[in-house]
């Protein structure tokens, strides 16, 4: 019998995007699979919870999790995520099979007559629920006020033209895959704003013991992009910090020479570490383990349980 495929996906405009861009890549090498790519629209934690912090009820991982239980009962053969809203332990018998190309990782300041951090307003009110931006927000801008700004991308921009906030941060990669980069937002460079883990990378998640559909993602998978991400995901495990705990990190290649930053901080910016670790990209988990290492060792006390 033919298979069929059953893509899972959040219903967002951004996570359908990328779904759709996934199944683009499949069928650039496997047009015969036209009439059997299903997309499957999943509901999950994350969308649904819109009133509080993620970290105060269950992390970023809530973006995936009904997702992920579909995976396991095989309701679902697959699934794409935005990689940086994956949690660093998959569930037993899930494995990240491949990843797209990955798209500029930057974060943009989004802020109406406004440039650069530095010309915020003293005391300007800055909307995010993540606490990796607030951390570095603070770190260079201690007296800035930090708002909750939850949403998908299209809410957040609303709600700073209705005032809710001076200004907000948002992935570029999100903004370009959506057609809303707008000339009034301004990217911001590693070294103001290291971007989330994963950040710009679009994952596809699937059961480590279904060898069709390895085998089928093996043929759009961006090693260069695997590679980095691979660190990336090292080094957080290494980490093993809480939900509460602002981490960022970020690999490139250069040539066959993996560069990797890493960054903790307390979430008012106090007791920020920065790190940098390079070697062969043939050696990114072993890079992203000895980085979250060191990280782990210059800590200041209680940063990684969220103090």
């Amino acid at each position: 019998m033919v298979r069929r495929f059953r893509i899972g996906t959040r219903g967002s405009p951004l996570a359908l995007i990328q779904t759709e861009l996934v199944k683009k890549a499949l069928l650039a090498q496997r047009p015969d699979l036209a009439d059997r790519l299903e997309i499957v629209i999943v509901k999950t934690s994350g969308d649904l919870i819109q009133d509080r912090p993620l970290a105060e009820v269950g992390g970023k991982g809530l973006f995936a999790k009904e997702i992920e239980e579909g995976l396991a009962a095989e309701s679902l053969d697959f699934a794409v995520h935005s990689v940086k809203d994956m949690e660093t332990k998959l569930p037993a018998g899930l494995v990240l099979a491949a990843t797209l190309p990955r798209e500029d990782a930057r974060d943009v300041l989004i802020a109406p007559g406004v440039d650069s951090i530095a010309a915020l307003a003293l005391h300007a009110t800055i909307g995010t629920s993540s606490l990796r931006r607030q951390a570095q927000l603070l770190a260079l801008r201690p007296d800035l006020r930090i708002v909750m700004l939850r949403g998908n991308v299209e809410t957040r921009l609303r709600k700073i033209v209705d005032g809710a906030a001076s200004a907000t941060l948002l992935a570029l990669a999100g903004l370009r895959r959506l057609g809303r980069l707008e000339p009034s937002a301004t990217p911001l460079t590693h070294e103001e704003m290291l971007p989330a883990v994963g950040q710009g990378a679009v994952g596809i998640e699937c059961r480590s013991d279904d060898d069709d559909v390895l085998r089928l993602l093996q043929l759009i998978d961006d090693r260069a992009t695997s590679a980095a991400i691979a660190a990336e995901r090292a080094m957080l495990a290494a980490l093993d910090g809480s939900c509460r705990t602002p981490i960022a990190g970020y690999a490139s290649l250069v040539g066959e020479q993996l560069i990797l930053t890493g960054l903790i901080a307390r979430a008012d910016g106090t007791g920020l570490v920065r790190a940098r670790r390079e070697g062969p990209a043939n050696a990114s988990i072993d890079i992203g383990r000895a980085l979250g290492d060191e990280l782990r060792g210059r800590a200041v006390p209680g940063v990684l349980a969220g103090g």
